[in-house]
């Protein structure tokens, strides 16, 4: 008799943090209390980006595995840090996950399941699909509105929710982004890259939380600035890879 013998999918929680010493231990425990699964462990990685804050003593005192960036790289920066060190040692999946509470961890299977079912490239967290939990406010929906259309017309790929930072990557699409990934604002720009690079992406329905503590670094006064960034960043990284592609 044959036993079969099932892979156990090593996955890496990448959490990106900023003057996040309010959140991360209760992140932390809350990743932890998880119910343990045969099929896959999670190891949380947070990514410290230059924090003012108490954020790094915190990481240190409770010997967390985290990376002290020795500059504030911005979002973009320190995530792609975060995939970086998932690629180079051997995780198998890599989690974004937003060190502000954000994104409760009982939801990270959805995420997790379509990659290690070989279904997806990438996987999405959306709140809007069946528009349950925390919905952001009006003025951050009518962004969101906006890029879903352009990323649309673009790539011909419908994601709700494309400034979702709660993210899954398979093996494949870390060696993508270990190479390159968009900075400050990649969400809405890092589904050009993939859409244009044939990655398989999936959007899942997740329930998400309003932030636990702090201020998130998109606020009114920023937003048109935040719209103009991304649409010409969306654009040139479109132009580039459709470029490269038709003279490659």
């Amino acid at each position: 008799m044959v036993t079969e013998i099932t892979k156990t999918f090593k996955i890496a929680l990448i959490v990106p943090c900023y003057n996040e010493q309010d959140n991360i231990i209760n992140l932390f425990n809350e990743i932890t209390q998880l119910p343990k699964n045969a099929r896959y462990t999670l190891t949380p990685v947070f990514i410290n980006d230059c924090s003012t804050d108490n954020t790094k003593q915190i990481l240190e005192a409770n010997n967390l595995i985290h990376i002290n960036l020795p500059v504030n790289l911005g979002i973009g920066g320190a995530v792609q840090t975060g995939f970086m060190y998932a690629l180079y040692n051997a995780f198998d999946v890599a989690i974004q996950i937003d060190g502000d509470g954000q994104h409760p961890p009982t939801e990270l299977e959805k995420l997790i399941l379509p990659i290690i079912n070989n279904q997806a490239d990438v996987v999405i967290g959306s709140r809007y699909i069946t528009r349950e939990g925390f919905q952001s406010s009006f003025t951050r929906r009518i962004g969101i509105t906006y890029f879903k259309w352009l990323n649309k017309f673009l790539t011909h790929t419908t994601i709700h929710d494309s400034t979702s930072g709660f993210r899954g990557l398979n093996k494949k699409s870390l060696e993508l982004v270990a190479n390159y990934y968009p900075d400050e604002y990649p969400e809405p720009e890092a589904i050009v890259l993939y859409a244009l690079n044939n990655l398989n992406i999936v959007e899942v329905p997740v329930i998400m939380k309003e932030r636990q503590s702090g201020r998130s670094s998109i606020n009114t006064f920023n937003s048109i600035y935040y719209m103009f960034k991304v649409t010409f960043g969306i654009l040139f990284l479109y132009i580039r890879l459709k470029f490269n592609t038709k003279t490659s």
